[in-house]
């Protein structure tokens, strides 16, 4: 047998039909082959079946989409990252903050002082977060809202000072620190919270961008005003007041109180972020419903905290509820309901973000957070 013999056409098609199968057989990524080849295949002179070489290529092609689909019906679905997202978020409102509050002549070194004190004392900077994931939900961006996110800590910050008076709670210690009044004294204290109070608005309108609608940062400016007037932090506060010691308050009592008191700035954190980011009416309410759930889950946690959790988890007195003889959800429900009214209410929050799917996922895994901290 001469094997330099050019081989006859025949055995040039077996040989080729050879290597073909034996290459598809290297893509076959499930367990049925390739079925029903039908006039992609011919019939070679030794009897064996094997592919056109000019439907090689449709084949591998097919075969990959299929496996490129497969691998993706498969994948698992991501889990949001939470504790990256709050870490990322607080660096940038931490800076935001630092900047909002500087003094320009000696004569404002004092006050400037104090309010920065309270304003950069720490904390979660939950009420900013909430607002900037709630703009970016409905298409904003952080730039849009950064400044509405700034006066609502400015805000907050104002709340624990003044809520920490000798004649409110008189409270020594906030955030692990001494309060403002115990550093300051209690004139300084004040006008601080003043200060921080009158400058949120002010920052709103000097650093919400230009390209946002000015219509937008006017209705911002009146849900800030709404979240301290009398249907806000400030008429909350004074219900809470009547009620220490009261007996009789209510379970609606409770609820009108915290619904003016700890939600009404988280109501206004997630209405705000929602509208500097251009969401319509039907899309505003919905974060407010979240919000007004998630706001009431919130107190019920700092409840439940105020007698499990010790000064030094808190960075506050602890027990100072039970000691003022307050009314808590935790003394009209007992612990355990405590908590499971804490997941209702947080499990409704979140059913009411269903119409924004995946673009939500910020603020769901937020209202989880606040009824499971220890903080």
């Amino acid at each position: 047998l001469d094997i330099m013999a050019p081989l006859p056409k025949s055995g040039l098609m077996a040989l080729g039909c050879l290597l073909l199968v034996a290459l598809l057989s290297q893509y076959q990524t499930t367990s049925k082959g390739i079925q029903n080849i039908g006039s992609s295949t011919i019939r070679s002179q030794t009897g064996k079946s094997c592919v056109h070489p000019r439907n090689v290529r449709r084949i591998l092609r097919s075969r990959a989409a299929s496996t490129v689909e497969a691998s993706e019906v498969q994948s698992p679905p991501a889990v949001f990252d939470l504790n990256t997202y709050l870490k990322d978020k607080k660096m940038s409102v931490e800076k935001a903050l630092d900047a909002s509050v500087q003094s320009s002549c000696a004569q404002t070194d004092k006050i400037c002082e104090a309010m920065r004190y309270s304003l950069l004392a720490g904390g979660k900077r939950v009420r900013p977060i909430m607002c900037i994931a709630a703009c970016e939900m409905v298409g904003g961006t952080e730039k849009d809202c950064m400044g509405g996110a700034v006066a609502l800590e400015m805000i907050h910050t104002m709340s624990l000072i003044h809520d920490d008076l000798p004649s409110m709670d008189n409270d020594d210690l906030r955030r692990g620190m001494p309060t403002s009044h115990v550093k300051y004294g209690e004139d300084v204290a004040i006008l601080a919270g003043d200060a921080l109070l009158s400058e949120s608005f002010a920052h709103v309108a000097k650093n919400t961008p230009s390209s946002v609608p000015a219509e937008r940062t006017v209705k911002v400016l009146q849900i800030l005003g709404d979240a301290v007037g009398p249907v806000g932090l400030a008429g909350g506060q004074i219900m809470d007041l009547e009620c220490e010691g009261k007996q009789g308050v209510t379970y609606e009592d409770l609820q009108w109180i915290h619904r003016h008191k700890t939600g009404a700035l988280l109501r206004a954190a997630v209405a705000s972020g929602a509208v500097l980011g251009g969401a319509s009416d039907k899309e505003v309410e919905k974060c407010i419903e979240y919000a007004e759930k998630i706001g009431l889950a919130f107190q019920v946690a700092d409840d439940i905290l105020d007698v499990t959790a010790t000064a030094e988890e808190l960075g506050k007195t602890a027990g100072k509820d039970e000691a003022t003889d307050k009314t808590t959800y935790v003394k009209l429900l007992g612990l355990e309901g405590a908590r499971q009214e804490a997941k209702r209410l947080a499990d409704e929050a979140i059913n009411a973000l269903e119409s924004f799917g995946g673009k939500a996922d910020p603020l769901r895994a937020i209202a989880h957070y606040i009824v499971n901290r220890n903080s």
